[in-house]
């Protein structure tokens, strides 16, 4: 966690959409790179996979850092999350760090068949696993969730270790976050909702005998800034309607704890009962400017400045609206570069 004296890097979210090819994704990641980036996070949703891209992308590139955000812990085995991270350590040089969590039923369920089952307990002991695994610890694990022997990498182990960063909404994922792990990446969440969960990150560190400062937090914001400015927002309104009311009760219940319970009700409500174009306005006249930076290169440069200066951020990823087409993306990574 920065302190009040550091701001915040500036990063970016690839695409969650799915993208016209893995060279689509590379280019928009050399893009990144030449504007001045820290690091490029890759989610894994519905489009590609995390594992293969990052490794096109990891060859193409020479300096930006590369990560997951989030690789959900169901899908892949603890072991097989480590053998990954330890593999895209290798192709990176040393520029991965591996960003996971539980993700939530809607995904897990509906898209992979499995039971979200105790997902603060499974992504507390899949961070332990995954931390032998890249250290080339011999895996001798008995878990609630896993139980595991005689694992171990045959291949010498990468130098420095993938850093292991939890994602979480909740008070209590961001207190295992604190505790555990070695970052934590915060999504849709105002200014102040933020702060608060910070507190909790806080708290889990000091349970954990940990200092705070070394326990690395970032934040992915929607972004997106055009010359057409109107059409910025909209896009970005769009994003979070889709979220709040389109991807099951975590994002609900995340806004709804930041003070705004009627406002996330009314959004899921309308997604649901197919008023898309309600569920945006909700968002545009509540909340918009208070969760993205969108608008003119001035006007999201301003609210991006905003949160960078928040006390205990670390970085700022720009997570563009899923329908951005590719012009709108590289607009808002020129517009928005840290050397911009």
């Amino acid at each position: 966690m920065s302190d009040a004296s550091s701001r915040a890097d500036r990063e970016i979210h690839l695409p969650v959409a799915a993208q016209d090819g893995v060279d689509a994704i590379a280019e928009m990641t050399n893009r990144a790179e030449d504007r001045g980036y820290e690091r490029a996070w890759l989610p894994e949703t519905w489009g590609r996979d995390a594992a293969s891209t990052l490794g096109v992308v990891a060859e193409r590139t020479e300096r930006i850092e590369l990560g997951t955000s989030i690789a959900n812990v169901y899908s892949r085995s603890p072991a097989l999350l480590g053998q990954t991270a330890a593999t895209l350590q290798e192709v990176s040089d040393g520029r991965f760090r591996l960003g996971i969590g539980p993700s939530g039923p809607a995904v897990i369920e509906g898209w992979h068949g499995a039971d979200f089952d105790r997902p603060l307990r499974r992504t507390r002991e899949t961070v332990d696993i995954v931390r032998k695994v890249v250290e080339g610890e011999p895996v001798e694990y008995d878990g609630d969730v896993f139980t595991l022997s005689g694992f171990r990498l045959r291949f010498e182990p990468p130098d420095p270790a993938p850093p292991i960063d939890v994602a979480g909404l909740g008070p209590k994922s961001v207190e295992l976050a604190g505790r555990f792990a070695d970052g934590w990446h915060a999504t849709t969440f105002t200014a102040d909702g933020l702060r608060e969960r910070l507190e909790d990150l806080r708290r889990g560190a000091e349970l954990g005998d940990r200092d705070p400062e070394d326990v690395r937090v970032t934040l992915s914001l929607p972004a997106c800034a055009l010359e057409d400015g109107d059409e910025a927002r909209q896009l970005a309104a769009q994003h979070l309607a889709f979220y709040v009311g389109g991807m099951g009760t975590y994002y609900r219940d995340s806004l709804a704890r930041q003070g705004h319970e009627e406002l996330a009700t009314d959004i899921a409500s309308a997604w649901a009962s197919g008023e898309r174009d309600r569920a945006v306005e909700l968002v545009a006249e509540n909340v918009l400017d208070d969760m993205a930076a969108a608008g003119t290169p001035e006007q999201a440069r301003e609210r991006l400045s905003e949160f960078e200066s928040i006390e205990g951020l670390d970085a700022v990823a720009l997570a563009f609206p899923r329908g951005a087409d590719r012009e709108a993306i590289d607009e808002t990574i020129d517009a928005l570069a840290p050397d911009a």
